[in-house]
């Protein structure tokens, strides 16, 4: 034990700078030391000091060199993998202390896909803004498709905002449901069907439909369909941007399946009328996910506690059938 204490004082500690893992970072990413010296505002040759002096101290190469520039080794890829973290800490850390000077002062970096963003994001910014005005936002595109969730793990955004099934499970991520999202026929006000106080699924089959291309959705619209022995309708048209849905059912040309949550944003500004059809099986809940064992900074707190308030403001199913 007290080797191994002398070795990280001695060997490690003392001579492991954050500096020189900063300007490992800049040359594996510029791919050559000449191409990161100007960047880092030194010379070459300090450069290549710097990451001499590293690999003195860990006594590995991280660096392989060729004609052509630099590649990061097994050792050096292992290093900054760990030195992202230690300075995406950092930054908290100083954003902390922005906050704590002035709580009205910070960044929340928030990734979100389209079909989420007609309600529950720009709800939640307006309530948080309305309270701290100097908060920035930032908002990021998220795919509904892709449960990989990169931008969080790159620690390029704070909290993602998307939807998950209920059996999905990443050991890096804290999961926290946020809404039981119900989902609608919809038609538009111009529709011969808007009129109609009761209809069935049978009615449907043959009528022009929209459908999202997300699996988890087509697959809540077939076994709604075939719940009632009927065939899945193929849909005219196959659609992820919610947008352009909307757009159609203006028509009244179209049906389509919509969530409350954009029922309650885009949607309800237009001519759009719920069918009174119940859709029983459940599409995955919107979900609010985030690296564990992360430390957030109070800011994205804030932004957190504004999100649940809003979710938890959500309408009962009865009230939403009659928009």
């Amino acid at each position: 034990m007290a080797t191994a204490t002398w070795d990280w004082e001695g060997r490690i500690g003392r001579r492991v700078r954050l500096r020189d893992l900063h300007v490992l970072s800049a040359v594996v990413r510029w791919g050559s030391m000449a191409q990161a010296a100007p960047h880092l505002a030194m010379s070459q040759s300090a450069v290549s000091e710097a990451i001499g002096n590293l690999e003195d101290a860990l006594r590995v190469r991280l660096l392989d060199r060729s004609p052509h520039g630099v590649e990061p080794t097994i050792y050096a890829q292992a290093l900054l993998k760990r030195g992202d973290v230690v300075f995406d800490e950092l930054k908290q850390g100083i954003k902390d202390i922005e906050f704590l000077s002035d709580p009205t002062v910070g960044e929340v970096r928030i990734a979100c896909p389209e079909i989420l963003s007609a309600w529950l994001l720009p709800a939640t910014i307006e309530r948080l803004l309305r309270q701290h005005p100097q908060i920035s936002v930032r908002a990021f595109q998220q795919d509904i498709n892709i449960l990989e969730f990169r931008q969080l793990h790159d620690r390029s955004v704070d909290l993602v905002i998307n939807r998950v099934p209920n059996d999905f499970e990443d050991d890096n991520l804290d999961i926290e449901v946020l809404l039981e999202d119900q989902h609608f026929v919809v038609a538009g006000a111009q529709s011969r069907w808007a009129q109609c106080r009761q209809i069935t699924l049978a009615e449907l089959v043959n009528e022009p439909w929209m459908f999202p291309p997300n699996p988890a959705l087509k697959a809540l619209v077939q076994e709604a369909f075939e719940a009632e022995g009927l065939k899945v309708p193929s849909g005219n048209v196959t659609a992820d941007s919610v947008l352009l849905r909307i757009e159609l059912l203006a028509t009244g040309r179209f049906l389509s399946v919509l969530s409350g949550a954009v029922l309650r944003g885009v949607a309800i500004q237009s001519a759009f009328k719920v069918l009174p059809i119940n859709l029983h099986p459940k599409a995955p809940p919107i979900v609010l996910l985030r690296l564990k064992n992360r430390t957030l900074s109070p800011v994205v707190q804030v932004f957190i506690e504004h999100l649940r308030q809003v979710a938890k403001s959500v309408p009962d199913r009865a009230e939403e059938r009659n928009r």
